[in-house]
């Protein structure tokens, strides 16, 4: 396998601009359907470079990355995979216990991606679940694991064992899709489309934030299949995931650097301390909160690329600086 460690040459060099006005998304990626121990992952491949994994968080898809991948594939191999049972990945059938949708086995699915694509070590980004399961794989392998970002987040065993009213109302799903299959599911399934502009219309935010290309994407893969593995999903989170945290907590550290992005108007940006929360688990930490909801890549895709491609490039990106983004 390709081991590659040190930061891209491009970290003396000048960051490319951020290319916009694409004609299709993921502009230059060939795509790949890769068998692991547990699925098989729809894979997007493009760039040269060191290797940097993407993953997207629900309800969404590889995809979500489309306004920032082709210009961060200018100085690095990115791969963007479609999370087990989300976009046009394998639905696997979560088991008794949903351990097929835990965040360890999502995580597995991309170790063993990467592993088939030639590459050891690599660098992540996660938005969302692909976040927590980030996470789980920073805890797990911690060799492979070079740097991590992780997108509007805090980790789940905090957020669990802290819940507070404001978050509660904001994130109802969580415990609404955690509830006994398949009660969410004929819920959801009843009006899909409703489900998704609601799921996707952020509080103080609104759709208008993604491409009616990235939007369509997401209806398309909004399907009864899909549903129930995002529902197996929020299962195994309250259940396997969350003791999974509990036994590490105070015991196992994220080992490599760890950037936290989060939205000052998302539900972490209102009712959490992410800092804080993070604070237990990542000895090596910086993040700051960026102006965006929910979706930061597709909402300020400047802010984020510009962060990413710094950080995986070695350096320490700039905190947020809402005076210099007003003259911009």
């Amino acid at each position: 396998m390709t081991s590659q460690t040190s930061p891209s040459s491009a970290s003396s060099a000048a960051m490319p601009p951020l290319e916009a006005n694409h004609k299709s998304l993921m502009e230059g990626f060939s795509y790949r359907r890769i068998k692991t121990r547990g699925a098989e992952i729809n894979v997007a491949v493009a760039g040269e470079g060191p290797p940097l994994l993407l993953v997207h968080g629900n309800p969404l898809t590889h995809v979500s990355w489309h306004r920032i991948a082709p210009s961060l594939a200018k100085s690095f191999t990115v791969v963007a995979m479609d999370l087990r049972g989300y976009g046009d990945s394998s639905k696997p059938d979560g088991g008794p216990d949903h351990a097929a949708y835990s965040f360890r086995a999502m995580g597995e699915d991309g170790f063993d991606v990467m592993s088939e694509l030639g590459f050891d070590k690599f660098a992540l980004a996660g938005h969302d679940r692909g976040a927590r399961t980030g996470f789980r794989m920073a805890l797990d392998q911690p060799d492979r694991i070079t740097r991590f970002c992780a997108l509007d987040i805090i980790p789940t065993h905090h957020l669990l064992t802290n819940v507070t009213l404001g978050w509660g109302l904001e994130s109802y799903h969580w415990f609404f899709m955690a509830q006994k299959a398949p009660f969410p599911e004929k819920l959801i399934c009843a009006d899909l489309d409703y489900y998704i502009q609601y799921k996707l219309n952020k509080k103080g935010v609104g759709l208008q934030i993604f491409t009616p290309e990235a939007f369509k994407e997401y209806a398309r893969c909004t399907t009864p299949e899909q549903i129930h593995a995002v529902c197996e999903d929020y299962r195994a989170t309250v259940t396997l995931d969350l003791a999974l945290d509990t036994a590490d907590f105070g015991k196992k550290k994220i080992e490599c650097p760890v950037l936290v992005l989060w939205g000052s108007n998302s539900h972490v940006g209102r009712h959490l301390k992410p800092i804080e929360a993070w604070t237990p688990w990542a000895p090596d930490l910086r993040g700051w909160a960026i102006p965006t909801g929910h979706y930061p890549a597709e909402h300020r895709p400047d802010l984020v690329y510009e962060s990413l491609w710094s950080f995986f490039n070695g350096l320490e990106p700039k905190p947020y600086d809402a005076e210099a983004d007003r003259a911009a």
